[in-house]
């Protein structure tokens, strides 16, 4: 992955051939022409989550037309940081009963999730190209 610096306080991630770009909001000196980096990482939590409730029903063939994932983040005052993440998947009525406990345990598999209770070793170095 490579990070890009793409005026004012765009910065771009390059992907596998995507391109994702983060901006500040006006009151940081951005232009919020796309969600900050912290945005992102809170999106991913529950996008990931999205995914793997996705595949669960597509393999079931039960529609998603009416799913939601309704994502609340509770922050320290202190540190700004999240404190508690709540996922609340909300089914339609019409929902199989018998799979109402298996979509939680599909979104508690979240690559994401698992990345935040185990959290990696960072190294930030710098080099002269």
């Amino acid at each position: 992955m490579e990070i890009t610096f793409d005026g004012g306080k765009v910065v771009t991630a390059h992907s596998n051939g995507h391109i994702i770009r983060t901006d500040q909001p006006v009151e940081n000196g951005g232009g919020n022409t796309a969600p900050a980096p912290f945005e992102l990482f809170l999106a991913s939590i529950g996008t990931c989550a999205g995914i793997y409730v996705k595949s669960f029903c597509d393999n079931r063939k039960i529609p998603t037309d009416n799913i939601r994932i309704i994502q609340k983040n509770e922050f320290s005052k202190e540190t700004g940081l999240p404190v508690n993440i709540t996922l609340d998947i909300q089914l339609p009525p019409d929902f199989p009963e018998k799979y109402r406990e298996s979509v939680i345990s599909v979104a508690e598999l979240c690559k994401v999730k698992k990345s935040i209770a185990h959290p990696p070793v960072f190294a930030v170095t710098s080099s002269v190209k």
